[in-house]
C-alpha cells in the first residue's frame, strides 16, 4: 500500500488544492484572480482604492534632475507645422529625451507683426511652463515657485505685456512676501 502524495495547496488563499498542471500552485479561483490581475489592472486598482483607501503601490520616486543643465545638449525632437484660425503659421517643435516629451516651443513666421508680439508672449509662457511640467513628469524634475517664476520672466517680450504683469504680481508672494 502506497501513501497518496500530500496535495499542494494554494499560494494565495492556502485553502483550497492547487492545480496539478499549475506551476504557480494555484487553486482554480485564485488562477482567475492571477488572470485578471495581468489583464486587468485598472479594475485591480479600484479594488483595492475601494478596500484599502490608499494607492495600491506606493507612488515612484522620482529622479531628479536639478534644473535644464541637466538635459541632454541634443534633443531628439520633432517639429509639427500647423495654421490657426487667422490663416496664420506656426511651428511647434517638441524636444524629447528617451521618446517622452520635455520641452516644446512655438514660433511663428510673423514675428514682426506688432499684434502677434502679444500673442507670441503669452504663448512662450505656455511653452515654457509646459516645458517645465513635461521635465516634472517624464524625468522628474521638482517644480518649484522659482522655477515657475523664471519661467514665466523669461517670456516676456516687453514691459507691462502679460508674462512682464504675471511675474510682477506673483513674484511679490516669493520667500513669504505679500506685501
Amino acid at each position: 500500500m502506497t501513501a497518496e502524495p500530500t496535495p499542494t495547496l494554494c499560494t494565495i488563499c492556502n485553502l483550497r488544492e492547487a492545480q496539478a498542471d499549475d506551476a504557480q500552485e494555484l487553486c482554480p479561483s485564485c488562477a482567475a484572480l492571477d488572470h485578471a490581475v495581468q489583464e486587468q489592472p485598472e479594475v485591480v486598482k479600484r479594488l483595492w482604492l475601494r478596500h484599502r483607501r490608499e494607492a495600491i503601490l506606493p507612488e515612484a520616486i522620482p529622479q531628479p534632475i536639478e534644473g535644464e543643465a541637466e538635459l541632454p545638449e541634443v534633443l531628439d525632437g520633432k517639429r509639427y507645422r500647423t495654421i490657426d484660425r487667422d490663416r496664420n503659421k506656426w511651428y511647434l517643435s517638441v524636444s524629447e529625451v528617451n521618446g517622452k516629451p520635455v520641452e516644446i516651443f512655438a514660433s511663428t513666421a510673423f514675428d514682426r507683426d506688432h499684434e502677434l508680439q502679444a500673442r507670441i508672449a503669452n504663448l512662450t509662457t505656455i511653452t515654457r511652463l509646459i516645458s517645465l511640467l513635461l521635465r516634472h513628469i517624464f524625468l522628474g524634475e521638482p517644480v518649484t515657485f522659482d522655477k515657475c517664476l523664471k519661467q514665466i520672466q523669461r517670456s516676456s517680450r516687453q514691459k507691462n505685456d502679460l508674462p512682464d504683469m504675471l511675474y510682477g504680481v506673483l513674484n511679490r508672494y516669493h520667500h513669504g512676501k505679500t506685501n
